[in-house]
């Protein structure tokens, strides 16, 4: 039974109960470590979650007239699909191509086109600008960025809208200040998908 969530207090609530907020010692994909990570592959093995909640990350941009809804492989793909689909719209994904993020597969854009990239999690924005890059490279434009967690709090600054369902302000720290490194008890992992 597919259901639509209303605030961030229920959304996080979700999110906690399909465990994923995770809480440990966690080495960020930009490197920087974090008590706190979200693994939003396991939001998205539950359809009838993972639908609703992009649906209403889709309701944030409804007016505007995306024709192209663009995420970086492999954890936005889906984001990406259910996003399109709830905006009527064509969906692609990129993927990197010697350190660079690219459409492949024959994924085309338009100058007409009017692109959202959408993420599953946004810490310091990297992955949304280099997807914003190869949009851009294609002649396409950026309309704004939609994530299903925010974890700079709305600190990030992308130069277009960014708007997601949770915004929560996670402290990250490089290796070298990283608290939990320093106390030694909790050994760091790296769940993500960046090697």
């Amino acid at each position: 039974m597919a259901f639509t969530p209303k605030t961030e207090e229920e959304i996080l609530a979700i999110l906690k109960e399909k465990e994923v907020l995770l809480e440990g010692h966690f080495r960020l994909s930009s490197g920087r470590h974090a008590a706190y990570y979200f693994q939003c592959a396991k939001l998205l093995q539950y359809p009838h979650i993972a639908g609703p909640f992009c649906e209403q990350l889709a309701e944030k941009f409804k007016d505007e007239d995306i024709t192209v809804v663009a995420g970086p492989a492999i954890g936005a793909i889906t984001i990406s699909y259910e996003v399109a689909r709830a905006l009527g719209c064509k969906s692609i994904f990129s993927e990197r191509e010697e350190g660079q993020m690219v459409f492949r597969r024959g994924f085309t854009l338009e100058p007409s086109d009017r692109v959202l990239v959408v993420e599953d999690v946004i810490t310091t924005g990297g992955s949304s600008i280099d997807v914003m890059k190869a949009v851009r490279a294609a002649g396409a434009t950026v309309v704004g960025v939609g994530t299903i967690a925010d974890r700079s709090g709305g600190r990030v600054d992308l130069g277009v809208p960014l708007k997601s369902l949770i915004a929560m302000n996670i402290e990250s720290y490089t290796e070298e200040e990283c608290p939990l490194c320093r106390e030694g008890i909790i050994p760091v992992v790296k769940p993500g998908s960046r090697k």
